[in-house]
């Protein structure tokens, strides 16, 4: 087809020519500023630091983005605008909990947010599910690397600090949800595995001081005083799971009351009224995540008074937010910094 455009020549007069360069395509421009929303970042916590979950979502036009852009161009070139919002001060790196990211990998996001911004990377499924998988979430049978000490080295910790190096904030195992007869069975057993990976993160913590290990689970048979045991004896935390498989924040509290003094680490995934299954409902319901759909307010107004318990204590506070937790999560980090303002 190409060669329709030109008239035909002897093939002794082709004369080759190099291609023009590509065209970088356009970087992806932030939002407006809004005085509003900067005037609310003062007025928070220094220590807090609210984020979302990923940030490739083109329905955040106006919140986030100054027009919309295909989801493949905020994968690859978002993450600088999205670290310009005022009150958008980490992410969760939910990716690489699918696969395994490299140094380099990270290292490209580090270079894309200013020096004071920081990461929360999710530890891979190879490490923190029991099982192994199918693709449409199936188990089909035990995962014999289910917390691998070496391989949370390998596979999570070692490349996340040596390419966001002090940048990296948050490593969370989020412990996939285990057969009901996994722990009560071996409860013991599973525990002692626990405390053996956590106690083999002691490099990473010496190479980035300020790094917080957390646990998430899925199991509310998980928490309970041998589980808060292991988590103080590793110096690690509990990443409180705001989910329908869990049950509701006032609930869960007293697991954190239990480690404290400490820090608090928070990820906001799924409004309850959709179930313990409810990713695809939500989804459907919540469409382009535009908008605030299923407000929440109590579950701000709880998490906010954590927050400022644990910031005013002088300890560093995260909270990621997922769109499926009320509809769209820069809009949920918004109501929720007006919720811990209001607490002051």
């Amino acid at each position: 087809m190409q060669d329709s455009l030109f008239p035909e020549v002897e093939p002794a007069a082709v004369v080759a020519v190099a291609p023009p360069p590509r065209k970088r395509g356009k970087d992806v421009e932030p939002a407006a500023p809004s005085p509003s929303l900067s005037a609310l970042r003062a007025a928070l916590p220094a220590r807090l630091r609210l984020g979302t979950s990923s940030w490739n979502y083109p329905g955040w036009v106006g919140s986030v983005w100054a027009q919309e852009y295909p989801e493949t161009t905020l994968s690859r070139k978002g993450l600088r605008a999205y670290a310009q919002h005022p009150l958008l001060r980490t992410v969760s790196l939910d990716r690489a909990f699918y696969r395994p990211l490299d140094a380099g990998q990270y290292a490209a996001y580090a270079a894309q947010v200013p020096d004071d911004f920081r990461f929360v990377v999710k530890a891979p499924s190879v490490v923190a599910d029991a099982l192994v998988r199918s693709e449409n979430g199936r188990g089909l049978e035990l995962n014999p690397r289910f917390l691998d000490p070496r391989l949370a080295v390998h596979a999570s910790a070692e490349p996340a600090s040596e390419g966001l190096g002090h940048k990296l904030g948050v490593l969370v195992f989020q412990l996939s949800p285990l057969p009901d007869e996994m722990l009560m069975h071996d409860r013991a057993g599973l525990l002692q595995r626990l405390a053996a990976m956590l106690q083999g993160l002691a490099e990473l913590r010496a190479q980035v001081p300020d790094v917080i290990v957390a646990v998430e689970v899925r199991n509310a048979a998980w928490l309970g005083p041998d589980f808060v045991a292991v988590l103080r004896a590793s110096g690690a935390t509990y990443c409180l799971g705001l989910h329908a498989k869990m049950p509701a924040i006032g609930e869960q509290l007293p697991i954190l009351r239990a480690l404290w003094p400490g820090p608090l680490v928070c990820r906001w995934n799924l409004h309850r009224r959709h179930g313990a299954y409810g990713y695809e409902e939500a989804k459907r319901l919540y469409g382009a995540f535009d908008r605030i759909v299923d407000a929440d307010p109590e579950t701000r107004a709880a998490l906010a008074r954590v927050i400022r318990g644990t910031t005013g204590a002088g300890w560093p506070a995260y909270v990621t937010i997922g769109n499926k937790a009320e509809g769209s999560a820069p809009l949920t980090a918004a109501a929720l910094a007006e919720a811990i303002a209001a607490a002051a």
